[in-house]
């Protein structure tokens, strides 16, 4: 045994990347077994993510020459952190890359279409939020793990980040809420937009003319404007610093990150209060849709190879699968045993972060289908950005085979963004 450890020694970093590209395999399995047409795809990484979160803090893997080297202690062990960091490369990969998709034709779809996805974004919210506040006038239950749950269910980072601020004392109740809700909030919108073509029996060959028909009628308007604003015709020559728009990807990514740090305080504490800001999500994907919608800075051209964008994207969710799965298994089994309220408190958050993951769905598809008259591309397209659901989109782009989707998302996910930090703030206030 001894031997075999000294034989076989990876560093740390070394166990980090093993662990990382045997889960993504193991979780592309996963997600590639079908029943009746649905099937997790990508997020099949989250679930082997989250198992093997769990794996890694079983006490018995410490006495198992080689894999000792993976155990994890806490959440706040290195390892933990490392998977995070990861995580957070992915995010940003992925939401950078859905805006400079999505950034040429948004800005003039949202135009045309803004009565439709902001409402969507806020009724999402707005749904999520009743129920919440519903749960939270439970006996026994409070705001502090309502909220919790809430962030969970909408797969929020910056609502949870809210929820614990305002919990004071009780933050460990809001870690909680969202480590029981997460891993449904994560499938439960994965599974939504694959089962409801499938209960409608939808033309996805028709769904997909549907958005290129609105596709062309943008286009024709911007032609519209374009000559009503009397536009040179001579366009600026641009430059690109490489052939793959690799660093025109990375002025977005700066330039994103640094919008998202900016913080705006929401209390009289000023900054050292609760503060809003858009995040790692929020940043980059608006500062990715406003570069590759005007499609350069000065003389740099700012778009990139789609295809290159498109192994960011898959990427991307892939890095930020692994990360919130392992960190999501740890965080669960580690809130449990510190929990005082045992199996009880678990079940009725996870229940509770079921009907709040799927109450608001339903009432937004009913409104984008019956009321809005969206079409089922847009309309699900929309969901995701409502539901905050960053592996939902992936799956939804695979399911429609378009990235068109991604602007009924990149339309509806700042607003649903807003309020659902708004949410938890006002949920532990009032109750």
């Amino acid at each position: 045994m001894e031997f075999i450890s000294n034989l076989i020694s990876p560093s740390a970093t070394a166990v980090v990347l093993l662990g990382a590209f045997f889960i993504t395999f193991l979780g592309y399995c996963l997600g590639r077994i079908s029943i009746k047409g649905v099937s997790l795809g990508t997020a099949g990484v989250f679930l082997m993510a989250l198992l093997f979160g769990y794996l890694f803090t079983l006490p018995g893997l410490k006495e198992l020459p080689v894999l000792s080297k993976f155990f994890i202690e806490s959440a706040k062990d290195a390892t933990v952190v490392n998977y995070k960091f990861l995580g957070n490369i992915g995010l940003v990969l992925f939401v950078t890359a859905v805006g400079s998709i999505a950034g040429p034709n948004f800005f003039r779809d949202l135009k045309k279409n803004a009565k439709t996805y902001l409402p969507m974004g806020a009724i999402i919210i707005l749904i999520g939020a009743g129920v919440t506040t519903a749960f939270a006038l439970i006996p026994g239950i409070g705001s502090a793990f309502a909220s919790g749950v809430l962030s969970g269910a909408l797969t929020s980072t910056p609502a949870f980040s809210a929820a614990k601020e305002i919990a004071g004392e009780n933050e460990a109740m809001v870690a909680l809420g969202q480590a029981i809700s997460y891993p449904f909030g994560v499938v439960g919108v994965v599974l939504f937009v694959q089962i409801m073509p499938k209960i409608l029996k939808a033309d996805m060959a028709k769904e997909r003319a549907l958005i290129a028909v609105a596709k062309t009628e943008v286009k024709a308007e911007a032609k519209t404007e374009a000559k009503t604003e009397k536009k040179s015709k001579k366009e600026k020559k641009t430059f690109d610093i490489d052939g793959y728009g690799l660093a025109a990807f990375g002025v977005a990514v700066v330039l994103g990150l640094l919008l998202g740090s900016i913080k705006i305080p929401l209390t009289s504490e000023g900054f050292s209060g609760s503060c809003f800001s858009l995040g790692m999500t929020g940043g980059p994907l608006i500062m990715a849709l406003v570069l590759a919608h005007f499609g350069h800075i000065g003389p740099l051209n700012m778009r990139v190879n789609v295809q290159v964008l498109k192994i960011f994207r898959e990427f991307g969710l892939v890095l930020f699968l692994l990360g919130a799965g392992v960190e999501g298994g740890v965080q669960l089994v580690q809130q449990i045993q510190n929990s005082e309220y045992g199996l009880m408190i678990v079940l009725y958050g996870f229940i509770a972060g079921v009907i709040i993951t799927l109450i608001p769905m339903v009432v937004g598809y009913i409104f984008a289908r019956k009321i809005c008259k969206l079409p089922l591309l847009n309309t699900l397209g929309s969901i995701t950005g409502g539901m905050t659901s960053t592996p939902a989109l992936g799956t939804l782009i695979a399911v429609a085979e378009t990235d068109d989707v991604a602007g009924a998302y990149a339309s509806t996910y700042p607003i649903a963004l807003v309020l659902v930090v708004f949410a938890c703030q006002i949920i532990g206030i009032i109750v």
